[in-house]
């Protein structure tokens, strides 16, 4: 839970951006990411880089949790089932079972989310997370409304999630075998396992994330 908070609200800006042209707002359709990053605090100030961030890290613990926990859990029964050919496999089908897992748990709240993070200054819709959350009960069907989306949500999360886990995993495999001194060290919990350093451990995440956004 709070790796997700510290990594979404690293990336928030660049998240913000990503909505605001992914969905044709007409205040930037016209420009390009830099453009965008520059453009938005001169229109909203430096906050507006981080709006609907709030409602990202109501939704981001959670979901970093259940994610992470269901991964484990999902893994001890492909493992024991005999599903899958190898670790790789294994770590693949946990994965994607794992984030549609999440996802499905904490869709509604990042529904909530992008409706605010699409949202620019002196045209709200929504004044906030609360009133974000009756606005769309009252006037888009109940409960039902907090699930629009969802099926190409966890269409695209099932290669995300299994591909980001898959290709960490197999990094980390691959790293500790080839290069145990250069790129491990014993681990605290247990002196005679080998696990990546903090900066490996970070590029490893950072390439696993970046192939996996670019499948799904």
């Amino acid at each position: 839970g709070v790796a997700g908070c510290c990594a979404k609200t690293t990336t928030a800006p660049l998240d913000r951006v990503k909505i605001l042209l992914q969905a044709h707002n007409h205040h930037y359709k016209h420009l390009g990411v830099f453009s965008t990053l520059c453009a938005v605090p001169k229109k909203e100030g430096y906050l507006g880089l981080y709006k609907g961030n709030g409602a990202m890290m109501i939704r981001i613990f959670p979901y970093g949790a259940i994610q992470f926990m269901a991964f484990d859990q999902y893994k001890k029964v492909v493992i024991k089932k005999h599903l899958g050919i190898s670790g790789h496999v294994h770590r693949l089908m946990a994965g994607s079972m794992a984030g549609i897992t999440a996802v499905i748990c904490t869709y509604p709240l990042d529904m909530v989310r992008v409706r605010l993070a699409f949202q620019v200054k002196g045209e709200h819709k929504y004044m906030g997370i609360i009133h974000a959350f009756k606005m769309i009960y009252t006037k888009e069907g109940g409960f039902s409304g907090f699930y629009r989306g969802l099926m190409p949500t966890v269409v695209g999360m099932a290669p995300y999630a299994g591909f980001s886990f898959f290709t960490f995993g197999t990094l980390k495999s691959i790293g500790l075998a080839q290069a145990p001194n250069l790129l491990g060290r014993p681990s605290l919990d247990n002196p005679d396992v080998l696990v990546l350093k903090t900066h490996v451990n970070l590029l490893c995440g950072g390439i696993a994330g970046a192939i996996a956004q670019t499948i799904s």
